[in-house]
């Protein structure tokens, strides 16, 4: 579990970093599903908690490294910025959708990437990720494969808590 730990730690810090550099991430901790992250960039500590999904389908595909994650850049004005990592690139101009319970919120993509589309839903999403169970996320590969994931939402509020006073 540990190396498995460091690896998504790597990923996603790669991921979020680049083209700059990763940084070393530092665990702060592990809330269930959830583990929680910083690390030192040239704009400011970054703090992060981070899952991955507990399914993926279609299960005869190879997914790759699949993450969903929630950042906090407070030297970069951004808070809890909700985060899709795909272990492949996305189709071009595709939407990712992201699903709690009966909402679902649309992320726009860049790469193996996606974002909330409007900034405004961020906090709809992460209010609706702290009240779930789980979270369902739909995307479109850049071969035109339909994929879906499943990611566990217990611990995700105490994972949040952790990184609040992220500075």
């Amino acid at each position: 579990m540990r190396g498995l730990i460091a690896t998504i730690s790597s990923l996603a810090l790669i991921a979020t970093a680049a083209p700059a550099l990763a940084q070393q991430a530092t665990k702060i901790g592990q809330h269930n599903a959830w583990g929680t992250y910083s690390y030192q960039a040239s704009g400011g500590k970054v703090c992060y908690v981070l899952t991955v999904p507990t399914e993926k389908l279609p299960a005869s595909l190879d997914h790759g490294d699949i993450f969903f994650f929630v950042s906090q850049r407070p030297g970069q004005q951004v808070s809890y910025e909700p985060q899709f990592i795909a272990g492949y690139d996305l189709q071009a101009n595709s939407k990712v959708t992201a699903t709690v319970g009966d909402k679902s919120f649309t992320m726009f993509t860049r790469g193996k990437s996606a974002w909330v589309e409007n900034a405004a839903q961020e906090p709809v999403l992460i209010a609706a990720m702290k009240a779930g169970a789980d979270m369902k996320v739909k995307a479109k590969s850049g071969r035109g494969n339909d994929t879906s994931y499943t990611f566990s939402l217990k611990g995700i509020t105490a994972a949040l808590d952790s990184i609040a006073k992220c500075k």
